[in-house]
């Protein structure tokens, strides 16, 4: 891989290679100028091929599936369109390799059982004041 190929912000290393590109003309900002260009950049991405390490692209697949399609147009140039897409690849490619947290079972504190236990009581008798008793 070249010091030249995208980083994603957990700088994990993707190669150019795995990219496809499509340019369009785009809707949005820019007045008659987006009738006349191909100002919208369509960015496709093989996940198998990007250059991640395999526990990362597993990780990716799962979430994202082998291909991942990023679609910019909110720029006027397709310049700009291009360094959009692979900003929003990126940071889909490192939401998608967190790896999730495990649970562990936790039980509540010895003061949590007890205002737990407090509150069902007040409440119980706030309620019991409330009944009808035939001896009233």
């Amino acid at each position: 891989m070249d010091e030249n190929d995208p980083v994603t912000p957990a700088g994990w290393r993707l190669s150019p290679a795995a990219f496809s590109w499509r340019f369009s003309r785009s809707s949005g900002p820019g007045g008659q100028h987006v009738n006349t260009t191909d100002s919208k950049a369509e960015l496709i991405c093989e996940l198998a091929v990007a250059g991640l390490p395999e526990a990362v692209a597993a990780r990716v697949i799962a979430k994202l599936g082998e291909q991942v399609r990023v679609v910019a147009s909110t720029e006027r140039s397709q310049r700009r369109n291009r360094a959009e897409a692979l900003t929003r690849l990126a940071n889909m490619i490192d939401a998608a390799a967190v790896v999730p947290r495990t649970r562990r079972a936790t039980r509540p504190g010895k003061g949590a059982v007890e205002r737990r236990i407090t509150a069902k009581k007040h409440t119980s008798e706030r309620k019991a004041d409330r009944r009808w008793r035939a001896d009233e």
